[in-house]
């Protein structure tokens, strides 16, 4: 069973495989259009048969997929820390090398495939050799730059807006506005405040980076998208098409906090202080599509988005890490909660009250 961190890496990598795939095609279809019979094939390359095709196919869809592993789970973690020229050299030279690497492993086997002959044979060795000195090395290797450029280029779009919004915006999903049931969590950093006063600027950008990061995993986990990082505020989402997304979210909460914890010593050890947060949870309509004029984003507009905000805000009011609404409580399904009903709260800015609940853990979730 794949874990959420896998799957979501799986999820990543998928498009950059697509990405291969279809340049591969486009650059196997140019040369054929511009060779045109196979008997004009150079020595130095391999003739295009319906195997070779299949294999180049599946190779380019492989390749595709490690790129993409090794990008979002090592190169890109790796050079994360500095800036973006020495990103890019360190980036260029690494797959350089990878690129060369996959060039000698799929030339020699597809050789092997199109001579019916053992990779270890010197007649396959022999036409690596000369594929090695001529022009079409040169034409391959530039025709896969094109591909990692493409494939660099989509990861930085990706990281920037998210791999949902990125994946919304390709499909169209949101380019004419829907109505749609969704799910908000608004979590907010206690004394926020005070920490940055305490801190400074820059200490406590490195702070409030390590909360980020460490509330991640909890969040990949529970299938929560992330739909705004507002200071020290993190304002999550969940669709009502995913199953059980209201338990998902209250399981969220609390491992997010189990998470946090975790790491206590660490905040104490480096910054003296350790951070903690309250959030609100309420499910509702909202209308959803893309908007802006400079810059394009996935945009949520609705009550509910207000009224988990001023329900947020009610946290501090009762001493409280966690608060939701009647929506929530009817949408849970398990009796893993218990819930108790506050009176009717008139929230701030809201015409109407709205039932509120504290939320008790019952089981370990």
């Amino acid at each position: 069973m794949l874990s959420a961190k896998q799957k979501r890496l799986l999820s990543q990598s998928l498009p950059i495989a697509i990405i291969w795939l279809l340049t591969g095609w486009v650059f196997l279809w140019t040369e054929q259009a511009i060779i045109g019979h196979q008997d004009n094939t150079p020595d130095s390359a391999i003739s295009l048969t319906s195997t070779v095709f299949l294999f180049a196919s599946l190779s380019v869809v492989f390749i595709g997929f490690l790129v993409g592993i090794i990008e979002y789970r090592f190169i890109n973690v790796l050079f994360k820390p500095y800036r973006f020229a020495i990103k890019l050299l360190g980036k260029f030279v690494f797959y350089l090398f990878f690129m060369e690497l996959t060039v000698f492993i799929t030339f020699i086997i597809a050789a092997s495939i199109e001579q019916s002959a053992s990779v270890f044979s010197s007649v396959v060795w022999s036409k690596y050799l000369l594929f090695f000195w001529s022009i079409t090395h040169a034409s391959t290797l530039i025709q896969l730059s094109f591909s990692m450029i493409l494939t660099l280029f989509y990861v930085e779009v990706s990281e920037h807006l998210g791999h949902s919004v990125l994946t919304n915006f390709i499909t169209g999903r949101y380019h004419h506005p829907k109505s749609e049931t969704r799910l908000f969590m608004f979590s907010d950093m206690k004394s926020s405040t005070q920490i940055a006063e305490t801190l400074g600027h820059d200490t406590y950008f490195q702070f409030l980076a390590s909360y980020y990061n460490d509330l991640s995993d909890a969040i990949l986990r529970h299938k929560g998208e992330v739909y705004q990082y507002v200071g020290d505020e993190i304002v999550l989402t969940w669709p009502s098409t995913t199953a059980d997304y209201a338990q998902l979210s209250l399981d969220c909460f609390y491992a997010m906090k189990t998470d946090l914890m975790q790491r206590q010593s660490h905040y104490l050890e480096l910054y003296g202080l350790f951070p903690d947060f309250k959030a609100a949870i309420h499910i509702g309509e909202v209308t959803t599509g893309e908007i802006g004029a400079l810059k394009k984003d996935i945009f949520f507009t609705g009550d509910v988005l207000n009224t988990t905000a001023r329900l947020q805000s009610e946290c501090h009011t009762y001493g409280v890490d966690l608060l939701v609404s009647k929506t929530v409580v009817d949408a849970v399904s398990l009796n893993t909660y218990q819930f108790k009903r506050l009176d009717k709260v008139l929230l701030k800015g809201k015409s109407k009250a709205v039932e509120v609940f504290l939320v008790e853990r019952l089981l370990d979730c």
